[in-house]
């Protein structure tokens, strides 16, 4: 589970005014209409928010700067203080901490403000009371056999899925679980027929030293219902191709919406192109319609879906004689053994890779046309916990570019191993069974007996022509021609088919989708903006209108961003990213939240926002930028009144 925290931010944190403050006359009249929002201060009024609001409120005349507190306590005693600015220059506020979920009565948190003057400050305002409260829980969507899915929430960085009968939980960063569990080494009604689940949202949290009074805040939205999943008995015959399923539905042709998460894989049947009929399955995913381009690798699979997961695969069964056990059990999270494609190549899952190293810093600037390069910025977070695999994919210009993707067939192999079949029929409680061909088998081989449905282990205790004989009775009935197999050593996977070859004709066994993040937006119609006006007045954003001093700028959730990049320039086309002085000049600044007030001076600006996704691979997790903005700062047309008075 990842931890994000603000390791340096533009504000400084303080738990107590400075003695010079704290003798400064108070005069005049507090600071009014306080109050919370999420994209704009001209919203309507809210008291509960479902992730950390901005704050903002009428500007005081002679103010110099502004005080801001956040509290769990509404007479904001020290030990209930959970963040505080105190060089606000205009009347809006950023919040740098994740607030935790908490609801009160009538309210469990409080904001308050004060102006400080040139020689006195005024009375605190009254106290602003609002709760957090998580969003809705997801619901389920229409998807394929063996796949669940859901609502994805605004803000969610993941989510947990509870499979209620196994048990066993589950951690995603897409909309898509597929239900491996079931299937691999099950076929049956009563293991695939019906499973029931729950699902909530997950967040990422500020390490709790980032609120001042270290208070938990939990990362974790409320489980859904318990939801039941039914499906139809497994379809057999050729490998054919499904849909891709996230956010959207996809079947590959150029009018197919791209994906803004991850998808998910789906086909039907069983058998590879040679006619051997086969119980698992791998995913592959290419950058070309040939299939040679490898990028994505599956987990093992038992199908007839499959969802990437960042915490691994299944522990798939390692020794011939584990394999019964796999067939009568559902099996744990672990490492995939030794598995190789059609032609002998090694190949490890993409679930198995290490975890990505995460963004914390704004990074070298690769998407502007400025004359000089500028470096990477100063580390502005800290990230910790595991983060999982990096099991996403960049995006593509859909539907001009896109992947390519196939499924082929997987058999469990032991190598050395000796086969031959049964001969004739054995009962439920027979020490023995006749061979086809017993030659090679000895007193004391381990043997596999039967197909998927009645495999057992039996040692061998004697050989005679072509009878062999058991140690311990049979459990299951037997009738002719089912395998018998005598281990050789540890079992490994290998590829029953090349990609190359099922891509190609005739068979044609190969599928397009794309995959395009999604952009934060900052306006709808009007900027998502707020600040002073040039006249004095809180304002949000408008067309025509400009703002005095710093404005607070907002955007809308990206599906799949952990954190965001703001960067801001002289001109809108093309883009020069200005160097920020708050951040040691980098390109732009990071931030956990989703407002920012911009360290902008007078004159023409235009500013952007991107998502990070940290499941994709190091270097490479920077999403869409939102579109350019414009916004205008301006001199101010008033005069400050010093004094307090």
């Amino acid at each position: 589970m990842r931890v994000l925290t603000l390791a340096a931010v533009s504000v400084s944190l303080l738990a107590l005014a400075s003695a010079a403050e704290a003798a400064t006359p108070v005069r005049g009249t507090a600071p009014r209409d306080l109050h919370g929002f999420l994209l704009r201060a001209d919203e309507p009024v809210a008291d509960s928010f479902s992730r950390t609001p901005s704050f903002a409120w009428d500007p005081v005349a002679g103010a110099v700067r502004y005080q801001f507190q956040l509290a769990t306590s509404s007479s904001f005693r020290e030990s209930g203080l959970v963040f505080t600015a105190t060089n606000l220059t205009t009347p809006v506020a950023a919040p740098t901490v994740t607030l935790p979920w908490i609801t009160g009565s009538p309210h469990a948190l409080f904001a308050r403000v004060r102006a400080i003057k040139r020689s006195s400050s005024t009375p605190w305002s009254e106290p602003f009371g609002f709760d957090m409260e998580p969003s809705a829980a997801p619901r389920p969507l229409p998807s394929e056999q063996g796949l669940l899915r859901w609502t994805p929430i605004e803000g969610a960085d993941g989510y947990q899925v509870w499979f209620i009968d196994i048990p066993k939980m589950e951690v995603v960063f897409t909309n898509v679980l597929d239900e491996r569990e079931f299937y691999t080494f099950h076929r049956s009604s009563n293991w695939i027929g019906s499973v029931r689940w729950r699902v909530r949202a997950i967040r990422a949290d500020n390490q709790k030293s980032a609120r001042q009074n270290g208070l938990p805040a939990v990362g974790y939205g409320p489980w859904s219902p318990i939801y039941g999943s039914t499906n139809p008995a497994y379809v057999t015959g050729p490998i054919k191709l499904g849909p891709t399923v996230s956010d959207v539905i996809a079947n590959g042709d150029a009018s197919s919406p791209a994906h803004r998460l991850m998808p998910a894989f789906t086909f039907t049947g069983d058998t590879a192109i040679d006619g051997t009929r086969a119980e698992l399955f791998r995913v592959y995913v290419f950058t070309d319609r040939e299939c040679l381009n490898l990028v994505y690798k599956s987990a093992i699979i038992g199908g007839p879906a499959y969802a990437p997961r960042p915490y691994g695969p299944l522990a798939l069964p390692t020794n011939p004689t584990a394999l019964p056990s796999a067939r009568a059990n559902y099996l744990r999270d672990g490492s995939e053994p030794d598995s190789f494609m059609f032609d002998g190549l090694q190949v490890k899952t993409t679930e198995q890779d290490p975890a990505a190293v995460p963004t914390t810093a704004v990074p070298a600037d690769s998407d502007s046309t400025s004359s000089t390069s500028a470096a990477a910025g100063p580390q502005q977070l800290t990230i910790s916990g595991n983060l999982g695999a990096p099991v996403d994919l960049w995006d593509t210009d859909w539907p001009g570019g896109g992947y390519y993707w196939t499924v082929v067939a997987v058999a469990a192999v032991s190598p050395g191993a000796l086969s031959t079949g049964t001969a004739g029929a054995s009962a439920i409680g027979a020490s023995s069974t006749t061979a086809i061909n017993a030659a090679g088998f000895a007193t004391g081989d381990t043997v596999l007996i039967g197909n998927s449905s009645n495999q057992e282990t039996a040692t061998i205790v004697t050989v005679s022509g072509s009878t062999l004989t058991f140690a311990s009775t049979l459990k299951f009935g037997h009738g002719a021609g089912e395998p018998i197999v005598r281990t050789g050593g540890n079992l490994q996977y290998e590829d029953l088919e090349l990609p190359q070859d099922v891509c190609a004709a005739p068979f044609n066994r190969v599928a397009r989708f794309g995959k395009n993040s999604e952009p934060s937006l900052t306006a709808a119609g009007e900027l998502f903006a707020s600040g002073l006006s040039p006249s004095g007045r809180l304002t949000a954003g408008r067309t025509s209108q400009a703002f005095y001093g710093p404005p607070l700028v907002a955007w809308t959730p990206a599906l799949g961003a952990a954190i965001y990049e703001v960067q801001w320039s002289k001109t809108r086309y093309p883009f020069k990213p200005e160097p920020n002085t708050q951040n040691q000049n980098a390109l732009g600044t990071l931030t956990l939240g989703t407002s920012v007030v911009l360290p902008l001076p007078a004159g023409t600006w235009y500013y952007r926002v991107r998502g990070f996704n940290y499941t994709l691979p190091t270097g490479a997790q920077q999403m869409s930028w939102s579109d350019p903005a414009k916004i205008v700062v301006a001199k101010p047309k008033f005069k400050v009144v010093g004094g307090g008075k």
